[in-house]
């Protein structure tokens, strides 16, 4: 063991699902410089409080004020472990490692915001070594919801982290690529200093069901379906798209693809090697009108019932190619993603009502978790074996338990460490502990710009309360009141009898009028009482405290 400090530092994915962003760093003792490298960058989509938000990311002021980042390493390509990573690059010039499907979402993400030409990419496979400055990084297959999932073993100067990514121990993949036990094993033999775990599925008994189980529930679907087959699931789920395709084959079917994203990552999936597609069975969805229904299955994009999404507007009709017909089958591929019950429902309303046959999970075998239950989580500490344990990916009590889990294994229980974001844990060479924190937290996105909480904070006020508008015209020179006030509103009834504004008005006079002489020439002092004048009153008189907005116009 080698003199230094290593640090673990979570900017996000620990105490909520999203927003992955654990930083590594190491501090030689004979120096004060210190480098970093990011396990992932990734989203979080926006809460249904969150009014107007498209997405939300990490706060990246910490790296901004510590300028050491050194590299970001992907463990796979979904949203809440890629999606921020733009974000990041347009700030701080750093190579990218993942695998070759990762890289090749990343590469299409990274045209979307015209960074093509300015991030270097890297592609890693299982068991392929390479170095970042003081590390020595290798990848370990894993299975999970997505094809080319890797944990990470990163050897340090202090020891060996094993960083497991989200995985499952599926026995039975679509493609035959299981976990590899044997090398987290013997990453264990050789001894492992920290292991950072998912903890996504910690409150689940036993192990998660196989990607395999659901196949036969899946062609039974569709071979009882007595018109089109749409298959709705997530874009990146290439095991899911497989099957699909796989099984309308077998039943007669040729297979649409319907949806931008989902049309983008087959062709990335194809080009890895991941996805072989027969291409005899792949029809355009222009052709679909002039086919025999029961000889049609379509993927498309929109199993959260996302607006915009291809099944959303074909759910009401909107669709340009595609209409759905009685009889036809819908399936939800896909988990239920928290937050998304009502705009789900909604959906499946719609597409009951024009007369499809609707399966989801809640009532049918056609969807399994990417994530490892309670003996899985068993299994990889047992194979691990670490000396310290901080479990990663979730929210807190998912955490808590998982701790519980580590110590219920034989982890001693002073080197169990729960962290949420921000707070940072040092190893040294015989010991490790918490200290203190750094600056962690969410930043909005709304369309292309970051916005901050205050801005969220007064649209839930506009939402909650109203909006009211106050408009006064001012003799400039004396003050003197020449028209108004006239009061505009929006989300807010001032009264039930009608007169709510007129009293208001009045409200507004009485101030103008005891205002000093001097005071009323400075449209600033009058704004502010304008302003003060109106809560006052609405809060007295309704109950209410809209937002107001007052307008001097100085005549």
């Amino acid at each position: 063991m080698s003199e230094g400090r290593l640090r673990i530092v979570p900017l996000g994915g620990l105490g909520e699902i999203g927003l992955n962003l654990m930083l590594i760093e190491y501090c030689p003792a004979s120096s004060a410089e210190t480098v970093a490298i990011a396990i992932d960058c990734g989203l979080m989509f926006p809460e249904r409080e969150m009014l107007g938000i498209d997405i939300v990311i990490p706060d990246l002021s910490y790296l901004r004020e510590q300028h050491h980042l050194q590299a970001v390493v992907l463990t796979h390509g979904h949203e809440d472990h890629i999606g921020a990573l733009p974000y990041l690059l347009k700030e701080f010039q750093v190579p990218v490692y993942g695998t070759p499907f990762t890289i090749g979402l990343v590469r299409d993400k990274l045209h979307e915001h015209h960074l093509d030409d300015e991030v270097q990419l890297h592609e890693f496979r299982p068991r392929e070594a390479w170095e970042i400055g003081p590390f020595c990084l290798e990848g370990i297959h894993v299975t999970h919801s997505i094809v080319d999932a890797s944990a990470l073993a990163i050897t340090t100067p202090l020891g060996t982290i094993v960083h497991t990514g989200d995985f499952r121990f599926d026995q039975t993949p679509i493609d035959g690529r299981r976990s590899d036990l044997s090398r987290f094993a013997e990453w264990g033999e050789q001894g492992v200093l920290l292991l950072m775990s998912d903890s996504t599925n910690v409150e689940r008994a036993g192990s998660t069901p196989s990607e395999r189980t659901i196949t036969r529930p899946l062609e039974d679907i569709i071979a009882h379906a007595q018109g089109k087959v749409l298959v709705a699931t997530f874009a990146s789920h290439i095991h899911r798209i497989r099957q699909v395709v796989d099984l309308s084959v077998k039943q007669g079917r040729q297979v649409g693809v319907v949806g931008k994203r989902l049309v983008s990552n087959i062709g990335i999936a194809e080009e890895t090697g991941h996805l072989p597609l027969p291409q005899e069975a792949l029809i355009d969805i222009a052709s679909v009108p002039d086919l025999a229904p029961h000889t049609v299955t379509l993927l498309t994009t929109g199993s959260q019932g996302e607006p915009l999404s291809a099944l959303s507007q074909i759910a009401v009709g909107d669709h340009k190619r595609i209409q759905l017909e009685a009889k036809d089958t819908v399936i939800l591929s896909s988990r239920v993603i928290p937050g998304n019950e009502r705009t789900i429902a909604r959906l499946i309303d719609h597409l009951s009502r024009r007369g499809a046959e609707v399966y989801y999970e809640a009532i049918a075998c056609v969807h399994v978790s990417g994530h490892a239950a309670q003996d899985e989580l068993r299994l990889m500490l047992n194979l691990v074996r670490p000396q310290y344990f901080v479990p990663i990916h979730g929210e807190y009590r998912f955490l808590a338990r998982h701790c519980e889990l580590a110590r219920e294994v034989g982890v001693d229980p002073n080197n169990v460490f729960l962290l949420e974001d921000g707070q940072v844990l040092e190893i040294q060479t015989q010991e490790a502990h918490l200290t203190g924190s750094v600056p962690a937290g969410r930043v909005f996105v709304d369309g292309l710009a970051g916005i901050e909480e205050e801005v969220l904070r007064d649209r839930r006020h506009v939402a909650e309360d109203g909006l009211v508008v106050a408009i006064v015209g001012l003799e400039q020179q004396t003050g003197e009141l020449l028209s108004g006030p006239d009061l505009l509103s929006r989300g807010f009834l001032p009264s039930t009898n009608g007169d709510g504004y007129a009293a208001a008005k009045e409200a507004v006079r009485t101030m103008l009028d005891e205002l000093p002489a001097e005071s009323r020439t400075d449209s600033g002092v009058v704004k502010e009482q304008v302003r003060l004048t109106l809560r006052r009153y609405f809060r007295k008189t309704l109950g209410r405290r809209p937002v107001v907005l007052p307008f001097v116009m100085e005549m």
